[in-house]
């Protein structure tokens, strides 16, 4: 009977034992798998914020690389609003009236000498078929009918050629004078401009540095901020005057260019009419 109950109570033990036994190593891989979750959670944590700092990183530039292209769009426009506001009004906004009025004055120059252009080749043709077929009369209806300075010498010359050919060619040489007049028309505006807007532009920069002393001579110091800032607002007017200047001789020359020509076929064009009447005239005495 002891036998037996040692035996139950070792059975018992035992049994007692392996429970233990058991429980404790469900609590271990509890545990462990707890840190293992613990851990994987960390690492997706910690990847997470890496990724999100990448995407924030490359939204950065982004938004660096379009502002950068807003500014390369917009820079010519804003820079030189700026500087012209920096130039200060006074100066500034003569030179720009200098540059508005010169340009009107230039396109109105341009679209004049170019409808003044006319193939004289081609009229002088047509004048002498009309000589030949109607007459004087004829030769004037054609000069009529056709815009341009060489028309208008042409019908002076055949209005006079009746009073001979001294009178015609005292007539072409002296309206040809008046229609120069009429081409070079306002070109001496353009002139002024271009002398007056650098002018203004140097007088900007003398009055500026006068008052970057000024500012000098208050602070009793000579501060770089001073006499930089007095120095570049000074000078801002001398380059927008000099930009002005370039802009408008560079159309000046060209207004230039096209009256010397359009005058060189004007004269070219009144010497063929003379001869021309010279040889109808032998050609009206023969027959």
């Amino acid at each position: 009977m002891k036998k037996l109950l040692t035996l139950l109570a070792l059975a018992a033990f035992l049994v007692f034992g392996l429970n233990q036994a058991s429980y404790a190593q469900g609590e271990a891989d509890t545990m462990e798998n707890q840190t293992e979750s613990v851990d994987s959670t960390a690492m997706d944590t910690a990847a997470t914020e890496d990724a999100a700092m990448e995407e924030k990183e490359e939204m950065t530039e982004d938004v660096e690389e379009i502002e950068e292209v807003e500014e390369a769009d917009q820079s010519f426009h804003q820079v030189l609003k700026e500087k012209f506001i920096e130039g200060g009004p006074e100066f500034m906004g003569i030179v720009l009236l200098c540059l508005i009025l010169g340009l009107a004055i230039v396109i109105e120059r341009i679209i004049y000498l170019n409808l003044a252009t006319t193939n004289s080749k081609k009229l002088l043709g047509n004048v002498e078929d009309a000589l030949n077929s109607g007459g004087v009369e004829a030769a004037k209806e054609v000069c009529r009918n056709t815009s341009g300075p060489v028309a208008s010498i042409f019908y002076q010359g055949l209005d006079r050629s009746d009073e001979g050919m001294e009178m015609v060619e005292k007539s072409v040489v002296a309206y040809g004078s008046v229609q120069m007049g009429k081409l070079e028309q306002g070109v001496s505006w353009i002139s002024l401009f271009i002398a007056l807007a650098p002018m203004l532009g140097f007088m900007g920069t003398v009055i500026g540095m006068i008052g970057a002393f000024d500012a000098i001579e208050a602070a009793g110091d000579i501060s770089p901020s001073l006499v930089a800032g007095g120095i570049k607002v000074a000078l801002l007017t001398t380059v927008f005057g000099l930009i002005v200047a370039i802009i408008l001789q560079i159309f000046y020359n060209y207004i230039i260019a096209k009256v010397d020509s359009i005058v060189n076929d004007m004269e070219n064009a009144s010497i063929s009419l003379v001869d021309l009447l010279m040889a109808q005239e032998v050609k009206n005495k023969k027959a």
